[in-house]
């Protein structure tokens, strides 16, 4: 099972995500997790990444592209993935499915989480107050929530033909966002 969470930055894909992993052994391949190490790894490429992050912008495909590949790698023997944060853009879901077929696999389910943009700014502004997490404050946040409707949403119509697109409202509690995603999962598999 090859499963892409989608939706906006905040938007509760990564709890999501480690309660799949726990429950069904997926990996999780969180590019937000994979940029948050580059930077803290205090190397060229996780400088170019903090600058990025910073300034709230995306970073490049190409890095983005290379951290995923490396984790198929690393991780080939795995019952599935989980991609979270990833694709962000129709290059990087193109630049996603080549990778997949060249593993004789493909998307199986992805899964859009609907929120609330103003009910999004208040659950990061809490998260940054809290976790201090440079990328979530609320000027950066705003700037990446920009992105995503620009650069990400254009995805959806692609996922929707392909008919692995299944939307879920994801402002419900942890548990209940939980079961809208586990019958997807049922109805898929």
């Amino acid at each position: 099972m090859n499963l892409i969470l989608f939706g906006p930055p905040a938007a509760g894909k990564g709890t999501q995500a480690k309660r799949l992993v726990e429950e069904r052994g997926y990996v999780q391949l969180s590019t937000g997790d994979m940029l948050r190490a580059a930077r803290a790894s205090g190397s060229e490429l996780g400088q170019r990444v903090a600058q990025i992050m910073d300034e709230g912008g995306l970073v490049s495909d190409e890095i983005v592209i290379a951290l995923i590949d490396e984790q198929l790698e690393v991780q080939a023997g795995a019952p599935g993935f989980i991609f979270d944060g990833f694709p962000r853009t129709v290059g990087q879901s193109e630049a996603l499915d080549t990778l997949l077929e060249s593993r004789g696999t493909s998307v199986d389910l992805v899964i859009r989480m609907l929120v609330d943009d103003d009910k999004l700014l208040s659950r990061v502004t809490k998260r940054f107050e809290e976790q201090g997490r440079k990328d979530d404050n609320p000027t950066t946040f705003s700037r990446r929530l920009e992105k995503y409707y620009e650069d990400t949403a254009p995805l959806l119509p692609i996922y929707a033909e392909r008919g692995v697109l299944v939307e879920i409202d994801g402002m419900g509690g942890i548990d209940e966002v939980a079961s809208q995603i586990d019958t997807a999962l049922k109805q898929t598999a």
